[in-house]
């Protein structure tokens, strides 16, 4: 059965999408732990990031560092921070998160509960400065 994230990438689930290239894709987590949380996934279904091969996680990485940079530049925070869980989905994916401290990164706290209007217009605002920078 298809993760959650497969069926988003094939347009089964909506999702606010911030970038999508022949490998990966990056989409906003509905459930952010703060405004810009991003979640950037390889289009290839594998349940686990170390799995991945050697040339798709790179693939990975690199595609998520401009995604970083371009939600810097969006939501003032001093930093993106990056998180590898791998629990909730079975999935690999990489969270990139605006933070300010440590305590931002909490998955432990509870969620922010944003607008759909609200995560478009983030997303929106994201899609827009990779294209400009």
């Amino acid at each position: 059965m298809a993760s959650i994230f497969t069926k988003i990438i094939n347009g089964e689930i909506p999702c606010h999408k911030v970038a999508e290239n022949d490998r990966c894709f990056a989409f906003l987590d509905i459930n952010p732990l703060t405004k810009g949380h991003t979640l950037v996934v390889p289009k290839q279904e594998t349940d686990y990031i170390f799995d991945l091969e050697d040339d798709l996680l790179a693939a990975l990485m690199q595609f998520a560092k401009p995604i970083a940079g371009a939600i810097e530049k969006v939501i003032p925070c001093s930093r993106i921070g990056v998180s590898i869980i791998g629990l909730e989905v079975p999935h690999a994916h990489i969270h990139l998160i605006p933070i300010d401290g440590v305590a931002d990164m909490d998955f432990g706290k509870p969620k922010l509960n944003l607008s759909q209007t609200e995560l478009g217009t983030i997303a929106e605002r994201i899609r827009k400065e990779l294209a400009d920078g």
